[in-house]
């Protein structure tokens, strides 16, 4: 059974002209394929939600712009638009509520890192991770972080995300057993080069156990920590 398994997690590919769905991503790595909207038109995206829908799987869109939703809402009635994440979610039958102590926490220096930090948490919740956030704790008022400590040390994955001058995560990560996963964001006067300052700070931190994803990809840090944490 195991084998029969994994030579079907290969199979099929579903070949739409403009793309291939890749159907059996679940299988393979736990999550289904998500869309990425930027570079796609709203009719290419509404054709893949269609499809990954019909399939029984959550189906996500990401960095989907604002004067699509209704668009969207007006063919998913069930679906889900998450306006600072940028997000639009199809959850096949009953949505899922999250219970129980939350295994993630998201921490967000500031508030302009909230879209960032809302597409972590809304893509993990999505997949039924429940996610605490902890916004607007940022270095320059460590007290603010400090206050929290109790629900940082309770997380089993953490996902920091930061600006400027992206220090944020070497302190969380000298705090806690947790694997820490840091999400640079393009928030920043000039020198922050769009995020390039803080991705180096991070990809630099003294505090082992902080791993890196690249600059804006909140998806990406909360597929790491469905991995991490073993959700499927």
């Amino acid at each position: 059974m195991a084998e029969a398994v994994r030579k079907l997690s290969w199979w099929p590919l579903e070949d739409v002209g403009f793309a291939r769905l890749d159907h059996q991503r679940a299988l393979r790595q736990g999550m289904p394929e998500a869309i990425f909207s930027t570079g796609k038109t709203l009719e290419q995206v509404t054709e893949l939600l269609t499809r990954l829908a019909k399939r029984g799987e959550v189906a996500l869109a990401t960095r989907v712009p604002a004067d699509w939703a209704d668009s969207l809402r007006a063919v998913f009635p069930r679906g889900d638009w998450h306006p600072s994440a940028r997000l639009f979610v199809v959850t096949p039958g009953r949505k899922r509520k999250p219970r129980g102590v939350p295994r993630l926490v998201v921490a967000a220096a500031g508030t302009a890192d909230l879209p960032v930090a809302e597409e972590a948490a809304v893509t993990a919740e999505a997949y039924g991770i429940h996610a605490a956030r902890l916004y607007d704790v940022g270095v320059a008022g460590l007290h603010r972080l400090l206050a929290s400590a109790e629900i940082l040390r309770n997380a089993r994955v953490i996902i920091v995300v930061a600006g400027m001058d992206g220090a944020l995560p070497s302190v969380v990560g000298g705090l806690v057993a947790a694997p820490v996963i840091a999400v640079p964001t393009s928030v920043g006067y000039g020198s922050s080069f769009g995020g390039l300052a803080a991705l180096l700070t991070m990809l630099n931190s003294c505090a082992p156990g902080v791993l890196t994803v690249n600059i804006d990809n909140g998806y990406g840090a909360a597929v790491a920590a469905s991995r991490l944490l073993g959700a499927r």
